[in-house]
């Protein structure tokens, strides 16, 4: 049985909620990093462009992301054990752009991407990737919640603490880079 966040009564959908475009419209204001999420469950690799990555977790290390019905990616990562999660800075745009193109074979240009040891497809010139190992799938209306636990990373780019880097995020239909001139404190 499904509980409210109180825990006490059984939790239902409201009958009235926004409607998509509202929705879409509230979170256009919201900006969110940018990754690349890269995985092949036997059929050949998949790429999708994502705003959804979040750690939960120090220890385990956990992420999670939301992965929508209707990206063609979605059939291939749902079924896949691991997945590569690529987080992007301003210099991997054109990487977010390919990942993010409808209609194309992302995989195309063998010069961009490889395969790890272990067989899942990764963009070795991102800033930074985490291969993770899919632990727990959740359907979340027309999407599905993925939590994936962190099993090996490689950084390409490091960013030390404090210091204004190239992060790249997308903002109201658009791709921005945070740097020293966005940083306020």
């Amino acid at each position: 049985m499904t509980r409210s966040a109180a825990g006490t009564h059984p939790a239902s959908f409201p009958t009235a909620s926004l409607s998509a475009e509202e929705f879409k419209t509230v979170f256009r204001g919201h900006p969110g990093g940018v990754a690349v999420i890269t995985a092949d469950a036997g059929d050949g690799p998949v790429a999708l462009t994502a705003t959804s990555v979040s750690s939960v977790s120090a220890e385990p290390p956990l992420l999670i992301f939301s992965l929508s019905s209707i990206s063609s990616a979605a059939p291939t990562i749902a079924a896949a054990d691991t997945v590569v999660v690529h987080l992007l800075d301003a210099h991997d745009l054109e990487l977010a752009k390919l990942a993010a193109t409808s209609g194309i074979d992302r995989f195309a240009d063998t010069s961009l991407w490889a395969r790890l040891p272990t067989g899942e497809p990764v963009f070795p010139g991102a800033r930074a990737w985490l291969r993770c190992a899919i632990i727990n799938r959740m359907d979340a209306g027309a999407s599905t919640v993925i939590a994936a636990q962190a099993l090996q990373h490689q950084i390409t780019r490091d960013v030390e603490p404090g210091e204004p880097a190239d992060a790249l995020v997308y903002h109201n239909r658009t791709w921005h880079r945070l740097g020293e001139h966005s940083q306020l404190g």
